[in-house]
Order: C-alpha cells, then structure tokens, then sequence
C-alpha cells in the first residue's frame, strides 16, 4: 500500500514529506531530520520532500526536493550542490551481452576505453579543439558538428532530441567575473570522469515484463549492452558554487537572513546576485551535459576500435540531479530544487521531450558498484512530489567509514573477481576505490521498491554491470 512508502513529518518549521519504505524510514538519521527544520526556515517555502535514498549532505540533504513560488521565491545553491548539473546518461549499444561474456574481452574494452577517456586525477580531455565558451553558453549546440556523431542521420538523430535539455539560455556578462586559470582549468576537463562516485558503467539489461512496450518503444531488448554515464560540472561548476555562495552569503548578512546552519546559503530570486547565480549554473548546466557527451563520445570511439565499425551507441537519455529550474504545475510557475533527486515524468506530460512525450522519459538510477541501476519512467503519481524520485542508492557510510569497516575480500566477492562473471574494472587494486563498495549504500533494491510503492515511478529495466571505469584518485 502507498502509505507504507510516504510519511508527513511535522517539524517545528513546517512539513517534509518523506518517500521512504518502513526499513528504510527507519534508518534514516536525525541529521536528517535536524536539516529539513532548518531548510523549512528559509522564507516562503511552498513544499519540501525526502527521496529514499536521502542523506546528510552539506547544508542540505542529499535527495531533497524544495520548491518555492517563482515571484516571491528564494534559490539557494545549498539545495543545488556543488557539483552543478550532475547527472546521468545511458547510451545504447547493438551489442548483446553473450558478445561480451569473455572476460578478456571486457578486460580489452575497458583498456580501449581507457585511451580514449582520460581518468587520471589531473588528467587532460582530448578535445582542445572545442571552446569552452560555446559550451558554457551553447550547450550542445555549442559543439562543432564532428562530435555530433548521429548529425547525419536525422532519422537516427538522438544527440540533441533525447536530452533533459540541450540549451540552458544564460546572460553571458555573467561569465566575465571568472579569472582566466578557471577557463583553461574547466577546458582541460571537458569530457572527463572525475573521481569520487563517478563512472562510466557498462551493463547488460533484463526489461521488466510489466513495461516491456515502453522498453521496446524506446529501442530496449533483453540482454542489450547499455553504458550508463555519472559525471558532473567538474571544475567550472565548482568555480560557480564556490564563487556565488560567497557572494550569497554577503547578501545574508547585509539582509539578516540565517538558519542554525551556517553553511544553508540562500537568497531571494530577485536579488541582482542571485540572479547571478541561477545564470552561472545554467552555465554549468551546459557544462554537464556537454561533458557527459563527451564522455559517450569518447566511449564510442572505443567500441569502435574494438567491435568494428558496425558498432552504434545511440543516446537513449541525459538528465540531472542537482539543479535548480522554473516549471509549471497546474499552471502556475515553480522554482523547484532537486539536489540528488532525478525528474520522472509520465507519458503524456507537456515537459517530456518530443520523443518520449507519449511513453514518459527514461528515469536512470544507478546502484553502486557490484550492484543493479535502473532505468524508470514516470507514473502519475509522482505529481504529488513535483514529479521527483530518487538519483540512487544514497550513502549510509563515509568513505573514511567504509575503509575502516569493508575489507577488500568483501568487496571482491561483490565484483565476483576470479570468475568469468567478474566485474571489470579499470583499477589496478580494489584498495583505490574501496570507498565506493557496494557496503557503502543502502540497498538499491529497497530504494527502487520505494519509488514503486509510492507510486512515483515504475521500472522499465534492470541493468546489471559487467564492466566499470573509474577515475583514478
């Protein structure tokens, strides 16, 4: 029953709403709790809710959603994350897995993709032939023709169509107050992984019988090799959120606002500098999209060196999960925060792009490392949480907790290391990347039965991996 899976939480400041099952409810921390109360203090607050996959974050809990009036509302990067416009993106492939069940073959693909796709901490992209400033300003629009690789084909054409969005409109004067070491910084990085939780995954997927005309009409089938992207902003991002939130924090004090968190940053939309703001991170909203691209790209041209020039990677869909953006519901104008939560929309809403406008738009969750992610579509439901769910597994131990807590022999018996069924990776020793085991989430599983039960969204497949890269530390 839904009630199962949602909780009204009365706080001294207000309400939040919680889309959590009974295990998982119960686990949640107070923290939790202690943030929503101060995040309900910012004035004129509409609406705020908790994913299942929540968790303390910095001044906001990671999957939250928040929302405020358009003409009298606030934003605040608290709610946003410093990593702006982080999200995901899934390609599909017309390889098979039974193609790929050789591990020496996943072993050859990950190196291949390696070569391609720079994963060093500081490592260089390989596209200095692009400008950044058409990407901070254009978006996708914004990259020259040859990196478009289905530009062509219009009738195959998904690089443009098959997006949350292509073009964030910004006021380019506001990019003149960023010093010329954050331009070549951010070049540098286009079409870079970044470290922490970000990867580039390949997995095969097993369509949920339920929704298996969805999945068919999107170009899904059982056993399809698909590869899921996480990244973000990467440095131009981080320049925006450290950059604004200093100069949101100046507008705080000169007009008395504050929480009992002094790290909650928020100001009212209206004010010059927070308008500054919301133009900048549009700026590494374009910057997102444009890197996980990028990244797609660099991945297609490694399947091409490996399974011939047959090999297609079509864009099945890129979107977001830490942003902030005006929308209409019920025909009045929103400012809606989703910091860790995805956008879901069902078939038939206005805001679908025009491909999946009659099925609902992919909905892409990733799992953790050794562990299934999902691919989601909107059901009517999920009107009552501003169309939100959840971004992934969510956290339940820091990375200094997870190395004192997990051995490495756990955590290979995750990736089945030894067996033909091993999940590659392209890490030399498990030790690097320890603090992204599976032990350091909650259950995925739990997670998505949450969504379910809640009526927020369905699952059209299951994508479980085969193959990881990750960024080196």
């Amino acid at each position: 029953m839904k009630e199962n899976y949602y909780r009204q939480i009365q706080l001294p400041s207000g309400v939040v709403h919680v889309y959590a099952g009974p295990e998982l409810f119960k686990g949640l921390d107070y923290q939790v709790f202690q943030m929503a109360n101060n995040n309900l203090q910012i004035p004129n607050g509409m609406y705020m809710s908790y994913t299942p996959d929540v968790h303390v974050g910095v001044g906001t809990c990671i999957g939250t959603t928040a929302v405020w009036n358009t003409h009298n509302g606030y934003v605040s990067p608290s709610i946003v994350g410093s990593d702006i416009g982080c999200g995901m993106r899934v390609h599909m492939t017309n390889v098979h897995k039974d193609e790929l069940k050789d591990v020496k073959l996943r072993r050859k693909l990950v190196k291949t993709i390696e070569k391609y796709l720079p994963v060093e901490d500081h490592a260089r992209g390989h596209f200095s032939d692009i400008r950044l400033e058409h990407i901070v300003t254009k978006g996708l629009h914004g990259l020259p023709k040859k990196y478009i690789p289905d530009g062509y084909t219009p009738r195959k054409a998904t690089s443009l169509t098959h997006v949350e969005s292509n073009k964030f409109t910004i006021d380019e004067n506001a990019l003149n107050r960023f010093p010329s070491n954050v331009w070549h910084r951010s070049h540098r990085q286009l079409g870079t992984l970044g470290n922490g939780n970000h990867f580039a995954e390949i997995q095969s997927i097993e369509i949920a019988e339920e929704n298996r005309d969805v999945a068919e009409a999107w170009g899904l089938f059982d056993g399809q090799v698909v590869i899921m992207i996480h990244s973000g902003s990467r440095a131009w991002g981080g320049s925006v959120s450290q950059t604004c939130s200093s100069d949101i924090l100046k507008v705080m004090r000169m007009h008395g606002l504050g929480t009992a968190d002094p790290k909650l940053l928020y100001a009212p939309l209206e004010h010059p500098e927070a308008q500054n703001y919301v133009n900048l991170m549009y700026s590494a909203l374009n910057y997102a999209v444009v890197n996980r691209h990028l990244i797609a790209y660099a991945i297609r041209e490694a399947g091409k060196d490996v399974f011939g020039s047959k090999f297609e990677m079509s864009t099945l869909y890129d979107l977001m999960h830490n942003y902030a953006w005006e929308e209409k519901h019920d025909e009045q104008s929103y400012f809606v925060h989703r910091k860790g939560a995805t956008r879901s929309l069902p078939a038939g809403h206005p805001d679908n792009p025009q491909p999946y406008l009659t099925t609902g738009h992919p909905a892409l969750i990733p799992g953790s490392m050794g562990t299934a992610s999902y691919i989601m579509v909107g059901a009517p439901g999920g009107k009552a949480n501003f169309h939100s769910i959840c971004h992934g597994a969510g956290r339940i131990r820091s990375r200094s907790a997870t190395k004192r807590l997990v051995t490495l022999n756990e955590f290979a018996s995750y990736m089945r290391v030894g067996t033909n069924d091993e999940i590659v990776v392209n890490q030399r020793s498990l030790e690097s990347i320890l603090d992204e085991s599976p032990q350091a989430y909650k259950d995925v599983d739990q997670i998505i039965e949450s969504v379910v039960g809640a009526g927020l969204a369905e699952v059209v497949a299951k994508c479980k991996p085969m193959a990881a890269v990750k960024g080196a530390k």
